[in-house]
């Protein structure tokens, strides 16, 4: 396995290097196929010291792909959190190929997914309809704060045409506009 480590605003010293390696060493128990791991550390300047440094955990195996991302105010912290949520992702993924087909161990497959790993068929089990009203972008963000969603579908009047409003991670607005071309 490939380990990257990049550090963008921050020096990164030999120690944090060596940390990393261990906590991130562990994964190839987990899974044998892994191809690269990368890890990207940056420290913001932000008021909150809770949000200072980030770090991005990217792991590629053959065919799929885990990412997780952390802030904390100690880089150690954030590195535990990080390592935290990719072993759960592939945990999660190993739960579900080994659910799956019992007879194949997920050691041996791996991501790739070798050994009979057809994907059963994905069904709509809900259809949920509403009345779609004609309004502006401001309302249709008014009326998703209102329900407390984090999506809006509606009948863009200026455009007349549907759209989509989303919440971004940033708590900014995304509007998805669609192109019938």
């Amino acid at each position: 396995m490939e380990l990257r480590i990049i550090g963008k605003n921050i020096e990164l010293i030999p120690t944090v290097h060596q940390y990393i390696e261990r906590k991130l060493g562990k994964l190839n128990r987990h899974l044998p196929n892994i191809i690269e791991s990368k890890v990207e550390i940056s420290e913001e300047k932000t008021k909150s010291p809770q949000q200072r440094f980030i770090v991005r955990v990217t792991v590629a195996g053959s065919g799929t792909r885990c990412y997780g991302e952390e802030k904390g105010e100690d880089l150690f912290t954030a590195i535990d959190r990080a390592a935290g949520v990719i072993t759960r992702q592939i945990e999660h993924h190993k739960g579900k190929r080994y659910e799956k087909g019992r007879s194949s161990s997920f050691a041996r497959t791996g991501f790739s997914g070798e050994e009979g790993a057809t994907q059963p068929a994905r069904e709509v089990v809900r259809v949920k309809r509403f009345a779609v009203k004609p309004m502006s972008v401001a309302e249709a963000a008014d009326q998703m704060e209102l329900l407390g969603h984090d999506f809006f579908l509606f009948f863009n009047a200026d455009a007349e045409e549907l759209n989509l409003l989303y919440r971004r991670k940033d708590g900014n607005y995304g509007l998805i506009e669609p192109d019938l071309g």
